[in-house]
């Protein structure tokens, strides 16, 4: 089968590649198709993330292990496209260069089958210019808990009253 899938930079400008590609594909396979359909040079470390349909992040799918004790971290050259991106999770988060930190969104369009004549992977479509520089992250949680100010002036309370 022939995945097509739109690869989305998280930025507020629309910026995004609609790639075709074998559901077979290595996801190291993967991971080269996009980083050159948006001009990279592909030597960057990078990973996937697997994510449910609010886009949060679950496990990782990484290039290489950087672990020191050889962990159980999921290989990009050992995982398949068709192994973690399907009809029922059709989503992944693709970061690319750690340093820079450039997020797209990855997302299944729908499956066809192979046309004779094409070889895959192919761009079918490219919309807007990569910036020279990553958008700027905003890496802030929504708070857990909605803490009530029960004191709005701590001038009041003596430290050495309630020390316990």
């Amino acid at each position: 089968m022939i995945y097509k899938i739109r690869i989305i930079l998280d930025a507020k400008e629309d910026i995004f590649r609609d790639l075709e590609i074998e559901a077979s594909t290595s996801m190291e396979e993967f991971h080269n198709a996009i980083a050159q359909s948006f001009g990279f040079l592909g030597n960057e470390m990078a990973s996937f993330y697997t994510c449910d349909e609010e886009w949060i992040q679950d496990e990782e799918i990484a290039l290489f292990d950087m672990s020191d004790n050889g962990s159980d971290v999921k290989l990009m050259n050992e995982t398949f496209l068709e192994d973690v991106m399907t009809e029922d999770s059709p989503k992944l988060i693709y970061v690319y260069d750690f340093l820079s930190m450039w997020t797209f969104f990855v997302e299944l369009a729908d499956t066809v089958e192979p046309e004779s004549g094409i070889s895959y992977p192919n761009v079918l479509f490219s919309f807007g210019e990569l910036p020279e520089t990553p958008p700027e992250k905003n890496f802030e949680s929504k708070p857990a808990h909605d803490f009530d100010d029960t004191y709005d002036n701590y001038d009041d309370l003596d430290f050495d009253e309630n020390w316990n």
